[in-house]
């Protein structure tokens, strides 16, 4: 009996097969453009994506405007609530240090905003009474697509001052802030693209606090945040923000 994994492999590379003929190309041809053997591409329509790189998948199907992600399952229970409570664990720890260091800063979590053709959710929008200045704080647990994230949070931040006058808050300044949970995987995508996140968020976690306490100009900054361990029975543990 096929699994469900068989069942998705098998619908890919038939989907692969697909919409290489509606071109009319032969395996031959799309071996030459996406730069994998042609063996390599009758496997994969065969099903067989076991026997190919991730990388020569994604090479095949970019050739044909496929996109192909990978979904996670896991068998223990419901990942996507798993994820969420993590990014949750961080919000309420980002959220209770505001509170205790920052009290004077009013904080909307999960800020939804639709100005013209811009739409999304600011994870953490945070407005400064005194110095009218506002920041976008980007969460994140998992980093998968530096690109994709960077261009996210300057879209948001280009339309922060709408944003917060959408909530009557008057704002100067903007900062953007990205928060990353700490971890050797985030750590090590972190110094990949260290010289990308640099330019476009070049104040760190001792620059972030410095204006935090007094908002003046604009900022970007990448701050690593220990994301608290929750145990049963337990109270959730504040975690503090490290260098990057």
């Amino acid at each position: 009996m096929a699994t469900l994994t068989q069942v998705d492999d098998h619908r890919f590379g038939s989907s692969i097969r697909t919409v290489r003929l509606r071109r009319g190309w032969r395996q031959v041809d799309l071996a030459v453009r996406s730069g994998v053997s042609r063996s390599a591409i009758s496997r994969l329509e065969r099903g067989h994506l076991d026997t190919l790189s991730i990388r020569a998948i994604r090479a095949v199907a970019s050739c044909l405007d496929i996109r192909a992600d990978l979904v996670a399952r896991w068998r223990a229970g419901d990942l996507d609530r798993l994820l969420n409570a993590r990014h949750s664990a961080l919000y309420e720890a980002v959220a209770r240090w505001f509170r205790s260091d920052h009290p004077e800063w009013v904080l909307a979590p999960e800020a939804t905003f639709a100005i013209y053709s811009d739409r999304g959710i600011v994870d953490i929008l945070a407005w400064h009474p005194g110095r009218q200045a506002v920041l976008i704080i980007e969460l994140k647990t998992e980093i998968s697509d530096v690109n994709e994230l960077l261009g996210t949070l300057d879209r948001k931040r280009r339309v922060a001052r709408q944003v917060a006058a959408e909530r009557k808050w008057p704002a100067g300044f903007v900062g953007a802030w990205l928060i990353v949970a700490a971890g050797r995987t985030n750590r090590r995508r972190i110094e990949a693209h260290a010289e990308m996140i640099r330019n476009a968020l070049p104040a760190g976690t001792s620059g972030i606090r410095a204006w935090l306490r007094d908002p003046v100009g604009n900022i970007g900054a990448v701050s690593s945040w220990a994301v608290p361990a929750r145990s049963r029975g337990s109270r959730v543990a504040v975690g503090r923000t490290q260098a990057v």
